[in-house]
């Protein structure tokens, strides 16, 4: 029978399972769990069970049990345990009889405050020598993790669209040369287009009047697109483009309507942009909001036999 995603498994390389074991080691050193946790006299066990017992409600032994991937046993030993201490309540659950709600009292509260503060002040204490740049690439790095060992307990950001900074204009050339040669078949020459395109946003940029958007989602960029100015009336939209996971999640419209309301913003009167017959996403996006085409002519470029078009939208 064939497996399903969700069941099936690939080969493991040793070396991989050697790198994952030898960062466990490290990590959990670091973090101090092989040592009293949080400076108390609990376990990590007993922690992350107050935790979910301050921060959750209508909760079940079972469902934390579930939860927490815990044993029977082991759970009801720690829960008996925290009801000596009068750290806990139990009260019928309305939808089960046989089950009881669990809820820390306010002793159990008293208890777990200091360590919930204490685990804040490691936390921020072995991120403070990271400059900012660095504690960002580690954050979004633990964000990538999550989501690729737990898709489902880690749905991704969406996107958001942010100034470009040092790198992304290099990104938006190999992205455009990478995809349109991987997909349409187009030569370098195209890749050297979008290079002079770029280079002379770059070189003339007008910050009253131009902008540029990267698309970034979960830390990764995704997408970008450009707002030249083409004269005193006419704004030009270029170099729009999606990786291929971004695709089918509206960030291409989103991008489009960006550029549409900075135009508007500024004064301008029509908006313009040059794409090909070929590009059928793109062109539905376009006509969506009210772009026409005006021109169509046939022509040899990057490799292959093409149909430039030339759209406008009245502001």
């Amino acid at each position: 029978m064939a497996s399903t995603p969700e069941t099936r498994h690939h080969t493991v390389p040793a070396a991989n399972v050697k790198a994952l074991r030898g960062f466990n080691r490290f990590y959990t050193q670091r973090i101090g769990v092989l040592t009293p946790y949080l400076g108390s006299e609990l376990s990590l066990t007993d922690v992350r069970v107050l935790y979910e017992l301050a921060h959750r409600q209508e909760l079940t032994a079972t469902g934390l049990g579930r939860d927490l991937g815990l044993d029977a046993g082991y759970l009801s030993r720690i829960l008996r345990r925290f009801e000596s201490q009068g750290w806990i309540a139990r009260k019928p659950s309305p939808a089960d009889a046989r089950q009881s709600l669990l809820q820390l009292t306010e002793a159990g509260y008293q208890a777990f405050a200091p360590l919930q503060q204490r685990s804040r002040d490691e936390a921020a204490a072995l991120l403070a020598p990271l400059p900012g740049p660095a504690q960002q690439q580690l954050t979004q790095a633990l964000a990538t993790v999550q989501r690729l060992l737990d898709p489902a307990a880690a749905p991704p950001k969406p996107a958001v669209l942010r100034d470009p900074q040092p790198g992304d204009m290099g990104w938006v050339v190999q992205q455009h040369g990478e995809i349109y040669a991987r997909e349409y078949g187009w030569d370098n020459t195209f890749e050297a287009l979008v290079a002079s395109i770029v280079a002379g946003y770059v070189r003339d940029y007008q910050p009253a009047w131009e902008r540029c958007w990267i698309a970034e989602r979960d830390g990764e960029r995704v997408g970008s697109v450009f707002v030249v100015r083409k004269s005193k009336t006419v704004a030009q939209l270029r170099l729009l483009i999606l990786t291929a996971q971004a695709r089918g999640l509206g960030l291409g419209a989103r991008l489009t309507d960006e550029c549409i309301t900075f135009a508007r913003s500024k004064g301008y009167k029509k908006m313009v942009l040059w794409t090909n017959s070929c590009l059928d996403s793109a062109r539905a996006i376009y006509a969506k909001r009210g772009f026409q085409l005006v021109k169509s002519e046939p022509y040899t470029g990057f490799g292959k036999d093409l149909v430039g078009e030339t759209w406008e939208l009245k502001l």
